[in-house]
């Protein structure tokens, strides 16, 4: 299996960034380190996309960022180039809701410097359910909070949205109605 060597400052470093809050803060830096080992360390050069917004044939999975930043960009209606959506940068993890469905990537995503940083497939996370279920477990409750609060965060979004929507649809009446 190529995976982060089990030893040394790479594979520490990858597990406590996995437990940082923008990443999976609910497991122990023990359970990070086992997860660590099913992981893949990648470089990948700047302005390189590596996921692309619409992409089903990658097999699913998940980046967790050591260094280096990322842009994540999508293709809103009505808009020809993509809307830059938010930067990410150490700790950061990317394309989890690609590592949980087999459905087509809701996003772009470009190193934008030099980017170094460790894969976990859906191979891997299916070997580490069987070889350490527990663990295994605990990361997909881990998953599932972050999916959780993303999706609360996107609701509030909508709602504003929405509230934004309906005063500027007050506004436009005002200066529609005859006086």
């Amino acid at each position: 299996m190529n995976t982060i060597a089990t030893t040394g400052e790479g594979a520490e470093k990858a597990a406590q960034l996995l437990i940082v809050p923008t990443a999976l803060i609910q497991l122990t830096l023990e359970e990070a380190r086992v997860v660590v080992n099913y992981m893949t360390p990648r470089f990948i050069a700047a302005d390189t996309t590596f996921i692309r917004e619409g992409d089903t044939g990658d097999g699913g999975f998940m980046v967790l960022v050591l260094e280096g930043e990322v842009v994540v960009e999508s293709i809103t209606v009505s808009r020809t180039e993509p809307l830059t959506i938010k930067v990410l940068g150490p700790g950061s993890l990317i394309g989890e809701v690609g590592l949980m469905d087999k459905e087509p990537r809701s996003a772009s995503c470009t190193a934008s410097t030099p980017l170094y940083c460790a894969i976990l497939s859906r191979a891997a996370l299916e070997k580490l359910l069987a070889d350490n279920p527990q663990v295994g477990a605990k990361l997909l409750m881990a998953i599932s909070t972050l999916l959780a609060q993303r999706l609360r965060d996107n609701a509030r979004k909508l709602r504003l949205y929405a509230n934004l929507a309906t005063v500027m649809q007050k506004e436009i009446d005002s200066f529609t109605r005859p006086q």
